[in-house]
């Protein structure tokens, strides 16, 4: 029911054809791929604060996997150029990229109305599994100080999803040096895992 993916580097930034961000190579999208191939109806829900512009890219002409990002407007936060809210998939894929740009100090009531209208596009999709870009650096402790996630706010982000009962796999992605990120950590996958 769930799978989870401790990878270093973070793969989220990385394209078919593009390293950037730290990232070479996307683990969400191979996961999703591999899911695909396997007969599984599969979205990508990418929670990092930075937009997933890599897995986005991969998958913009598709209608087969349903990519989703929340995070921080890109106007003035990485990756600049990606992660709009008018980037929503181009010919066969039109209308299967959501992105959720929102400013950055969003709590926790905030990201919880982003992720109702994400869960809501997943469900829509009929997705039978879900692939989680799990950027840790959603926390308010985060060096970039893009969202201000708590500990327990983890831990209900993951309830949340959990909710859903959809068999998972977590793929760790972004997550800066700071007191908090091994508790954020742990917080999310108890809460993913209830």
């Amino acid at each position: 029911r769930l799978a989870y993916a401790l990878c270093r580097p973070p793969g989220h930034h990385a394209a078919s054809d593009l390293a950037a961000g730290f990232c070479f190579f996307n683990n969400s999208a191979i996961a999703a791929e591999l899911m695909t191939r396997a007969g599984k109806r599969v979205a990508i829900l990418d929670i990092d604060v930075h937009h997933g512009n890599g897995t986005e890219a991969i998958f913009y002409d598709r209608a087969d996997v349903l990519t989703v990002s929340i995070h921080v407007n890109p106007k003035r936060f990485y990756p600049f150029f990606w992660g709009y809210e008018n980037e929503t998939g181009r010919g066969e894929g039109e209308g299967f990229n959501l992105n959720l740009p929102r400013e950055r100090g969003l709590d926790l009531d905030g990201y919880l109305a982003a992720l109702e209208i994400a869960l809501q596009r997943i469900t829509n999709f009929g997705a039978d599994h879900l692939v989680i870009a799990a950027g840790l650096d959603i926390s308010i402790d985060d060096p970039f100080k893009g969202f201000a996630i708590t500990t327990e706010d983890f831990r209900a982000i993951g309830n949340r999803i959990a909710e859903m009962k959809l068999p998972m796999v977590i793929i760790e992605e972004g997550g800066y040096p700071s007191d908090s990120l091994g508790r954020n950590s742990a917080s999310l996958l108890t809460g993913l895992g209830r």
